[in-house]
């Protein structure tokens, strides 16, 4: 009865809208691993909703494959109050390379009040990049933003992750934890510009079996910038 009547309020509301952003970064971070082998990704994405359904696609280079990367999503994203629940499918694919794609069933919940945010999500798969073993990725964050701009122009949040992510199988790939801690400047309505740290608890010898190189998992400062529109 409660996604119900959320349903019903959202149809009052219902919009279709197309949206989309870029970003450049000089590293593509997936859960404390680098997906671009330390290099820089270009990642567009383009956005539609209809009420609380929504849909996209999301691309980047990377380092597997073709070394591209294009990733698929829809989902449902009801509100009550202050708690937005999030439920979507996503499909990470790479051309040329379909060995290697796989498919998570994301769930969360995110409150949001004033300049506060604290949020909870999952992401299971039931083959991961089709090695053979399940995996799921639990993480939460917290972030704030604050209320006065710096020079007048750039308006200021901070926000940080921590997160697990483990395998039915260990002898396939090893579990680990990751986290992130940054800073994000808004300007001109429509831009961002992000610095932040990332880090987990791979070994050098864990990390290979994961990413196929030593130094994807280690400690690191990630720059982006990101225009929407």
């Amino acid at each position: 009865m409660l996604v119900a009547g959320l349903a019903a309020t959202a149809c009052a509301d219902d919009k279709l809208t197309l949206s989309g952003s870029a970003s450049i970064t000089t590293n593509y971070e997936f859960r404390g691993v680098s997906n671009s082998s330390n290099n820089p990704a270009v990642q567009p994405e383009i956005d539609l909703t209809y009420g609380i359904f929504y849909a996209y696609v999301w691309g980047s280079n990377t380092a597997f494959g073709d070394h591209i990367e294009i990733d698929y999503g829809t989902g449902i994203a009801p509100k009550w109050r202050d708690i937005t629940v999030d439920i979507a499918g996503m499909a990470y694919t790479y051309p040329n390379a379909d060995h290697i794609d796989y498919f998570e069933l994301k769930t969360s919940a995110v409150w949001a009040r004033g300049p506060w945010s604290i949020g909870l999500y999952n992401y299971w798969s039931p083959n991961n990049s089709q090695l053979g073993t399940q995996s799921d990725a639990l993480e939460g964050d917290l972030a704030f933003t604050f209320n006065s701009k710096i020079w007048n122009f750039f308006s200021p949040s901070i926000s940080g992750v921590m997160g697990s992510e483990w395998y039915e199988h260990e002898n396939i790939v090893p579990s680990h934890l990751y986290w992130n801690v940054g800073l994000t400047l808004g300007f001109m309505k429509n831009w961002s510009a992000d610095v932040r740290y990332w880090d987990t608890d791979y070994s050098k010898k864990d990390c290979f079996i994961n990413s196929g190189a030593r130094d994807n998992c280690d400690a690191k400062v990630v720059g982006t910038v990101k225009a929407t529109f």
